[in-house]
């Protein structure tokens, strides 16, 4: 049986700024302005950014 982790397939700003050595508040800006190399998901009004977009991105794929 999968972990609710092995299913996640997006996690919070907070995370993703952490992963990408970023505040949360340039993400949060990517996303209100939508020009960041990523783009987020909105979920009940929430960001939540793609783990496959985020791997994409720290594997070399744009510049953060």
């Amino acid at each position: 049986m999968q972990t609710l982790q092995q299913l996640r397939t997006a996690v919070s700003t907070e995370v993703a700024a952490k992963a990408l050595n970023r505040q949360p508040q340039t993400l949060r800006k990517w996303a209100c302005l939508e020009n960041g190399p990523i783009r987020p998901i909105r979920i009940n009004g929430r960001l939540a950014w793609p783990l496959e977009e985020l791997a994409r991105l720290l594997n070399g794929g744009e510049n953060a």
